[in-house]
Protein backbone atom coordinates (compact mmCIF):
# COMPACT_ATOMS: atom_id res chain seq x y z
CA UNK A 1 0.00 0.00 0.00
CA UNK A 2 1.51 3.31 -1.08
CA UNK A 3 1.42 6.30 1.23
CA UNK A 4 0.40 9.39 -0.71
CA UNK A 5 -0.51 12.96 0.12
CA UNK A 6 -4.19 13.76 0.35
CA UNK A 7 -5.86 17.18 0.40
CA UNK A 8 -9.49 18.00 1.14
CA UNK A 9 -11.21 21.32 0.66
CA UNK A 10 -13.96 21.79 3.19
CA UNK A 11 -16.19 24.50 4.63
CA UNK A 12 -15.32 25.74 8.10
CA UNK A 13 -18.71 24.45 9.28
CA UNK A 14 -17.87 20.92 8.16
CA UNK A 15 -14.66 20.98 10.18
CA UNK A 16 -16.59 22.26 13.21
CA UNK A 17 -19.16 19.47 12.81
CA UNK A 18 -16.38 16.86 12.63
CA UNK A 19 -14.77 18.32 15.74
CA UNK A 20 -18.12 18.20 17.54
CA UNK A 21 -18.75 14.60 16.43
CA UNK A 22 -15.35 13.54 17.73
CA UNK A 23 -15.99 15.24 21.06
CA UNK A 24 -19.44 13.64 21.43
CA UNK A 25 -18.45 10.14 20.31
CA UNK A 26 -17.23 7.58 22.84
CA UNK A 27 -14.59 6.38 20.34
CA UNK A 28 -13.73 9.92 19.08
CA UNK A 29 -15.17 9.32 15.59
CA UNK A 30 -15.20 12.66 13.73
CA UNK A 31 -17.29 11.23 10.86
CA UNK A 32 -14.69 12.60 8.45
CA UNK A 33 -15.84 11.89 4.91
CA UNK A 34 -15.41 14.86 2.57
CA UNK A 35 -16.95 14.43 -0.89
CA UNK A 36 -14.68 12.72 -3.41
CA UNK A 37 -14.77 15.74 -5.74
CA UNK A 38 -13.23 17.82 -2.93
CA UNK A 39 -10.33 15.44 -2.29
CA UNK A 40 -7.05 15.45 -4.22
CA UNK A 41 -4.47 12.66 -4.18
CA UNK A 42 -1.07 14.20 -4.95
CA UNK A 43 0.73 10.87 -4.93
CA UNK A 44 4.41 11.48 -4.07
CA UNK A 45 4.60 14.69 -6.09
CA UNK A 46 4.97 17.26 -3.27
CA UNK A 47 8.68 16.71 -2.56
CA UNK A 48 9.49 16.51 -6.27
CA UNK A 49 7.57 19.71 -7.03
CA UNK A 50 9.33 21.58 -4.23
CA UNK A 51 12.74 20.28 -5.30
CA UNK A 52 12.09 21.16 -8.96
CA UNK A 53 11.25 24.69 -7.85
CA UNK A 54 14.50 24.94 -5.90
CA UNK A 55 16.62 23.56 -8.73
CA UNK A 56 14.97 25.74 -11.37
CA UNK A 57 15.42 28.90 -9.31
CA UNK A 58 11.79 29.59 -8.48
CA UNK A 59 11.48 32.82 -6.50
CA UNK A 60 11.33 32.36 -2.73
CA UNK A 61 7.78 33.69 -2.39
CA UNK A 62 6.59 31.08 -4.90
CA UNK A 63 8.66 28.30 -3.30
CA UNK A 64 7.06 29.21 0.03
CA UNK A 65 3.60 29.08 -1.53
CA UNK A 66 4.33 25.67 -3.00
CA UNK A 67 5.62 24.49 0.36
CA UNK A 68 2.55 25.82 2.15
CA UNK A 69 0.24 24.29 -0.47
CA UNK A 70 1.73 20.85 0.16
CA UNK A 71 2.76 21.06 3.83
CA UNK A 72 -0.11 23.09 5.24
CA UNK A 73 0.19 24.85 8.57
CA UNK A 74 -0.26 23.68 12.14
CA UNK A 75 -2.33 26.70 13.23
CA UNK A 76 -5.67 24.90 12.72
CA UNK A 77 -6.62 22.54 15.55
CA UNK A 78 -6.87 19.19 13.75
CA UNK A 79 -5.78 16.86 16.53
CA UNK A 80 -9.23 15.29 16.62
CA UNK A 81 -8.59 13.96 13.09
CA UNK A 82 -5.53 12.10 14.30
CA UNK A 83 -7.06 10.08 17.14
CA UNK A 84 -7.12 6.28 16.73
CA UNK A 85 -9.03 4.32 15.68
CA UNK A 86 -10.38 6.99 13.33
CA UNK A 87 -7.12 8.80 12.51
CA UNK A 88 -7.09 9.99 8.91
CA UNK A 89 -3.27 10.01 8.83
CA UNK A 90 -2.30 6.64 10.27
CA UNK A 91 0.95 6.46 8.27
CA UNK A 92 2.30 9.97 8.55
CA UNK A 93 2.47 13.15 10.51
CA UNK A 94 -0.63 14.70 12.01
CA UNK A 95 -2.96 16.41 9.53
CA UNK A 96 -2.30 20.07 8.83
CA UNK A 97 -4.50 22.69 7.25
CA UNK A 98 -4.86 26.14 5.80
CA UNK A 99 -7.51 28.68 6.72
CA UNK A 100 -9.56 30.22 3.91
CA UNK A 101 -7.40 33.38 3.89
CA UNK A 102 -4.24 31.28 3.53
CA UNK A 103 -5.88 29.23 0.76
CA UNK A 104 -6.65 32.43 -1.15
CA UNK A 105 -3.05 33.65 -0.92
CA UNK A 106 -1.59 30.27 -1.88
CA UNK A 107 -4.01 30.06 -4.82
CA UNK A 108 -2.93 33.48 -6.07
CA UNK A 109 0.77 32.63 -5.85
CA UNK A 110 0.43 29.17 -7.43
CA UNK A 111 -1.37 30.89 -10.33
CA UNK A 112 1.76 32.97 -10.93
CA UNK A 113 4.03 29.96 -11.40
CA UNK A 114 4.74 29.07 -15.03
CA UNK A 115 5.38 25.37 -14.58
CA UNK A 116 6.35 24.62 -18.21
CA UNK A 117 9.09 27.29 -17.98
CA UNK A 118 10.18 25.91 -14.62
CA UNK A 119 10.37 22.37 -16.00
CA UNK A 120 12.30 23.58 -19.04
CA UNK A 121 15.05 24.73 -16.65
CA UNK A 122 15.69 21.11 -15.61
CA UNK A 123 18.37 19.14 -17.48
CA UNK A 124 17.17 17.90 -20.87
CA UNK A 125 18.23 14.33 -20.11
CA UNK A 126 15.41 12.65 -18.18
CA UNK A 127 17.73 10.64 -15.93
CA UNK A 128 19.82 13.72 -15.13
CA UNK A 129 16.66 15.67 -14.25
CA UNK A 130 15.37 12.82 -12.06
CA UNK A 131 18.71 12.54 -10.29
CA UNK A 132 18.93 16.28 -9.71
CA UNK A 133 15.54 16.50 -7.99
CA UNK A 134 15.94 13.26 -6.07
CA UNK A 135 13.66 10.93 -8.00
CA UNK A 136 14.86 7.35 -7.80
CA UNK A 137 13.80 5.38 -10.87
CA UNK A 138 11.87 6.44 -13.91
CA UNK A 139 8.31 7.73 -13.75
CA UNK A 140 5.87 6.24 -16.23
CA UNK A 141 5.10 8.92 -18.79
CA UNK A 142 8.14 10.97 -17.84
CA UNK A 143 9.13 13.27 -15.01
CA UNK A 144 8.03 16.52 -16.65
CA UNK A 145 4.57 15.19 -17.53
CA UNK A 146 4.17 13.82 -14.00
CA UNK A 147 5.15 17.12 -12.38
CA UNK A 148 3.05 19.22 -14.74
CA UNK A 149 -0.01 17.02 -14.20
CA UNK A 150 0.30 17.15 -10.41
CA UNK A 151 1.12 20.85 -10.26
CA UNK A 152 -1.87 21.67 -12.49
CA UNK A 153 -4.14 19.56 -10.30
CA UNK A 154 -2.78 21.26 -7.16
CA UNK A 155 -3.16 24.76 -8.61
CA UNK A 156 -6.69 24.08 -9.86
CA UNK A 157 -7.64 22.54 -6.52
CA UNK A 158 -6.54 25.68 -4.68
CA UNK A 159 -8.19 28.01 -7.21
CA UNK A 160 -11.51 26.25 -6.64
CA UNK A 161 -11.06 26.23 -2.85
CA UNK A 162 -10.30 29.97 -2.88
CA UNK A 163 -13.34 30.76 -5.03
CA UNK A 164 -15.53 28.83 -2.62
CA UNK A 165 -13.83 30.27 0.52
CA UNK A 166 -12.93 26.79 1.78
CA UNK A 167 -10.28 25.48 4.15
CA UNK A 168 -7.77 22.89 2.99
CA UNK A 169 -6.80 19.92 5.19
CA UNK A 170 -3.67 17.91 4.25
CA UNK A 171 -2.48 14.48 5.39
CA UNK A 172 -0.53 11.45 4.25
CA UNK A 173 -2.42 8.21 3.85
Amino acid sequence: MAVTQQLARIPEGYLAACRQSAAASSDRDPHWDPPAYDVLDLDWAPALLKRAGEVAGLEEVHRDALRQATDGDTALDLGFLNTPPHAIAPFGDAPTGLAASQVARVSELLGQIDMPVLLAALPADERDAESLIGQVGSITGGLRAYLLQHFTALRDFYVDAAKRHLLVVLWWD
